[in-house]
């Protein structure tokens, strides 16, 4: 038996990743109650005084050259977006989604693109078998023969095939299903994910090949595992939408090499996935006409402007706690908002039930939708509906006035470009934008003189 290798049990907490050597009820990093889980670990001891044989590089700043990375289009605009502007050799990127929301068919059609440019891909499975990939990819067109798949979950053999065979892009899929056998613990659990991690960052880094990560998420939409994983990695993609419906949502909340907030947006057909080019529209399809309680409204994904329909639904409660309810956005924010309405208007809402949606499942947390919501519930309350080519969008403050917001222009844009003839803005935007041509700009102070001007 090795005598350098000691052998011990530790905590580990499943949601952020922090580590203890006892069991506690709540994690102090991340908050969470009852997350911790027992794995052992495997710890080397090293004798004192051994380094490493080759030394650490030292540089002053004047002495870094500063070059532009060489971004790797893949042909799919909307990934490429969200990307920010293509795949960087020797990055490691994190594509997170619901099980079946079509994480593994995104990653295929990329593959596909990228080998059609002469880049060798491997393609590396631990849940599926090639037989079953092979059926997924007739669906999706012609692969060339510079794609390449293998079925492994022994990351110490895959790492020395890789360093073998050297192609420019890996894909795993997924980590949770790899293992180390240095590692004790099963695959999937922290201990195992964390150090898989590491062995797919030091072959990106050290042979500049570009690896993609699939990762499951748990049902509260993080990625399974530690939340050191996140940090990890250069980019953190999550694929969202319902499994159910036709659209997908790619969005990026993590990018070395590009903005975040990015979002691709794409449909669900019998042929894989297929890019919409205009969200706003295809959002806005199959709107109701002369209904009360919708509106449109305006929200900024990253660099784009994306018009979004709200819904409410407003009606006298039949028990003695009005219900609330919010799907797409947080429902402390209707909350809020409904208590601006009360004491600021003096709509009494406090014994109605209150529903509000954003229309096609998108979710949305910008404040901008504020004023949306607002006139929404008005509107339903009312039983009035808003004319169908007015738009709203601006911050509610808790006086009951309506704030201004970042990028109007675009958002005023997009409206313009769809139809759209009166737009309700905050008052402070009033001198950005002066020379608006084609569409009527209002300019409210508060939440009643929208209102006014709305209906």
């Amino acid at each position: 038996m090795n005598k350098n290798v000691k052998s011990k049990s530790v905590f580990f907490c499943t949601e952020c990743g922090y580590e203890s050597a006892k069991w506690m009820g709540q994690c102090p990093a991340c908050k969470n109650w009852n997350t911790f889980s027992e794995e052992p670990v495997n710890v080397n001891v090293s004798k004192k005084g051994s380094f490493s044989d080759k030394p650490p590089v030292i540089m002053k700043i004047s002495e870094i050259s500063m070059t532009e990375e060489d971004k790797i289009t893949t042909g799919i605009t909307e990934f490429d977006r969200v990307m920010g502007g293509g795949i960087v050799p020797g990055s490691l990127t994190l594509v997170g989604g619901d099980p079946g929301i079509g994480k593994s068919t995104l990653l295929l059609q990329v593959c596909m693109h990228l080998g059609r440019k002469n880049n060798r891909i491997l393609y590396i499975s631990g849940e599926e078998s090639l037989k079953q990939i092979k059926m997924r990819a007739v669906r999706l067109g012609d692969f060339p023969d510079a794609v390449e798949l293998m079925c492994e979950t022994n990351l110490d053999r895959i790492e020395e095939i890789v360093s073998l065979r050297k192609p420019d892009t890996v894909i795993i899929d997924s980590i949770q299903t790899m293992y180390l056998d240095g590692v004790s613990s099963a695959p999937g659990s922290v201990s195992q994910v964390r150090e898989s991690t590491g062995v797919l960052m030091r072959i990106a880094k050290g042979l500049g090949i570009s690896v993609f990560i699939v990762g499951h998420v748990t049902k509260e939409g993080t990625v399974a595992g530690p939340r050191v994983l996140e940090h990890m990695v250069d980019t953190v993609l999550y694929f969202e939408g319902d499994r159910h419906a036709s659209y997908r949502i790619l969005r990026g909340v993590k990018n070395r090499f590009g903005a975040t907030d990015e979002i691709g947006v794409f449909e669900m057909r019998e042929n894989g996935l297929n890019e919409v080019l205009n969200p706003s529209e295809f959002m806005l399809n199959g709107r109701p006409e002369g209904a009360g309680g919708c509106i449109v409204s305006c929200s900024m994904e990253g660099t784009r402007p994306i018009l979004i329909e709200i819904q409410a639904l407003v009606s006298p409660t039949n028990f003695g706690i009005p219900r609330r309810q919010a799907q797409g956005t947080d429902i402390n924010k209707l909350n809020l908002l409904m208590a601006v309405l009360e004491k600021r208007v003096g709509i009494s809402l406090g014994n109605c039930d209150a529903y509000v949606n954003i229309a096609g499942g998108i979710k949305v947390s910008e404040p901008a939708i504020d004023l949306g919501i607002v006139l929404s519930i008005v509107s339903s309350f009312r039983n009035k509906p808003i004319p169908a080519d007015t738009i709203a969008f601006g911050e509610v403050g808790l006086s009951g006035e309506v704030r201004s917001v970042s990028q109007i222009e675009g958002r005023i844009g997009e409206a313009r470009k769809l139809g759209f003839k009166k737009c309700i803005v905050p008052e402070s935007a009033r001198e950005s934008l002066k020379n608006q041509k084609g569409i009527e700009t209002v300019f409210v102070k508060s939440v009643a003189d929208a209102i006014n001007c709305a209906f």
